[in-house]
């Protein structure tokens, strides 16, 4: 189980320091696997501002750009980002700098004929995303940060703790229980978990229902209508990078982020894919489903499956279906909320 320690903070409120959380974490049972901070990486990152760019004289692809990296004159880099231009605030690697995502510890160098110190970053090169169109572009009112650590002013300075989880403690296989731990145990408080309620509006579109009670005992649901699929925040997507998942889009990413920071798994599907009903149900022997992951698999009567009259969407408790799975059109949503059979998820 991953989180980082600003995560752990939004849901208890202590003053305690790394070190005192990471004894207490093993003191309570939750023993720590790993610590790593991968603001470490970006130590020598500064945001920097583009003050001139002009075409390389050997290169159509090319820019020569003066940049403003806080530290005295603009130094001179050869770029070939399509978006690198003039006023552009972006993140600055100086030679001598290790670029992770590249594997390579910079230098003056030339280009074309032309000296090159230093370089403009994307985002896969800090190992971020695997963005590499362009550059880094920010907002360019960061440019009252030039000069300034990128790792601090973005937020990335936060260690990353791997703890381990015993069968018996499903309960810290979130954040907030993991939270609720410490705080029984007398490292700060627990912070009070505001829900909102949320009235529906109208009947519901789809009905939804258990037909195998031994292997799924409840199973709910609920439609949303008018959603917008792009990208997440930009904040949910550092914290689920930051513990290895990867960002897909706004609707996956939601229900990714519950179950971590809740330890509640959720399922999303797109309604228009789906029949008049979506049930909990027994497979029958030689069944097959097309999965998320894109492989088929052959299902038996021992297993639960997410149907509708058309056929199966899901493996209930293991993995959605490629079928039913939300895309960037996406404008109606079934969430699903399940209690599996785990002796038969198990297996």
């Amino acid at each position: 189980m991953k989180f980082t320690l600003s995560w752990l903070k939004e849901h208890l409120d202590t003053d305690a320091d790394l070190d005192t959380v990471l004894e207490k974490l093993t003191a309570v049972g939750l023993e720590v696997e790993g610590l790593e901070n991968p603001g470490d990486a970006l130590r020598d990152f500064r945001i920097a501002q583009v003050v001139s760019a002009e075409k390389h004289p050997n290169a159509d692809k090319l820019q020569l750009l003066k940049v403003d990296t806080g530290s005295g004159d603009p130094v001179q880099v050869v770029c070939g980002a399509p978006n690198a231009r003039k006023g552009m605030v972006g993140v600055f690697a100086a030679p001598g700098t290790y670029v992770p995502g590249i594997d390579v510890t910079l230098g003056p160098a030339k280009i074309r004929d032309v000296e090159s110190f230093g370089m403009m970053c994307s985002e896969r090169e800090l190992e971020l995303s695997d963005e590499h169109e362009g550059v880094i572009d920010l907002d360019e009112s960061v440019a009252a940060h030039i000069g300034d650590s990128y790792v601090e002013w973005a937020g990335l300075d936060d260690p990353v703790i791997d703890i381990a989880i015993t069968p018996n403690r499903q309960d810290c296989m979130g954040v907030r229980g993991v939270a609720r731990d410490l705080a029984a145990a007398g490292l700060g408080t627990l912070k009070p978990l505001a829900v909102p309620t949320i009235a529906g509006e109208g009947a519901p579109s789809i009905e939804i229902r258990t037909d195998d009670p031994d292997g799924c005992p409840a199973f709910f649901g609920r439609t949303v209508a008018g959603v917008a699929n792009g990208a997440s925040p930009d904040w949910m997507q550092k914290r689920l990078r930051a513990i290895g998942q990867k960002p897909i889009s706004a609707l996956v990413d939601i229900t990714n982020y519950i179950m971590i920071d809740h330890g509640r798994p959720l399922h999303v599907y797109d309604r228009s894919t789906l029949g008049d009903a979506i049930f909990a149900r027994r497979a029958t022997n030689g069944e097959k489903v097309i999965a998320l992951n894109g492989k088929e698999y052959t299902l038996d009567d021992s297993m639960t499956v997410i149907a509708d009259e058309k056929g199966v969407h899901d493996i209930g408790g293991i993995m959605g279906g490629e079928h039913s799975g939300v895309q960037d059109e996406t404008s109606e949503i079934v969430i699903e909320c399940a209690y599996f059979d785990p002796p038969r998820i198990s297996r």
